[in-house]
């Protein structure tokens, strides 16, 4: 069951020590923290290194935050900042693999909540879905290492099935994107 409550309500509650606020941020916004550090290019030791770190950065910080709207946001910057630490500390990783794609790697508070609000809408769509799509993107999105047979294990299919039906299932997100988009 999902926690309904906005994000700044969940980080008071958080902040007041209700335990299931903090299980409310974790399972609104775990996932995308993952992601952003694990396309720094990190291993799974140190990609959950790095969002074990943001949680703690957002612990220490409790009280301090800004915007409390867009802890979103700011869970998605301490872990690319964390992923950078960890990278740089590493050898041979390439930590410039964490900035986003043309721009500066503090971007400005205002991109940082749509791009919040887009990953958002993006997984409205993929939920609104029907099984295997929804289980397949979800997968696909947060296992990327994840092979075609260990997704046809997941989903019950045969294994020559998975591209094919992740084709389609991309085909119809696009679908329901593009009606969301055009509709006032």
């Amino acid at each position: 069951m999902s926690d309904h409550r906005l994000p700044e309500e969940l980080l008071k509650a958080a902040a007041d020590g209700d335990h299931s606020a903090w299980t409310g941020l974790v399972g609104r916004f775990g996932q995308r923290m993952w992601s952003v550090a694990h396309a720094c290019g990190l291993n799974e030791a140190d990609t959950a290194d790095a969002v074990q770190g943001a949680w703690l950065r957002l612990l220490e910080n409790l009280h301090s935050i800004r915007d409390p709207a867009s802890v979103g946001a700011w869970l998605a910057t301490a872990a690319r900042r964390e992923a950078l630490l960890i990278s740089r500390r590493g050898a041979g990783l390439r930590p410039h693999l964490c900035l986003p794609e043309g721009g500066p790697f503090d971007p400005d508070p205002a991109s940082l909540i749509l791009e919040a609000d887009e990953g958002r809408l993006l997984w409205q769509a993929v939920s609104a879905l029907h099984e295997p799509c929804r289980t397949l993107l979800r997968l696909v999105a947060t296992v990327p290492e994840a092979g075609t047979h260990q997704l046809a294990v997941r989903l019950g299919v045969p294994t020559g099935s998975v591209g094919p039906t992740r084709l389609r299932c991309l085909n119809k997100l696009r679908t329901l994107i593009s009606q969301e988009e055009t509709v006032p």
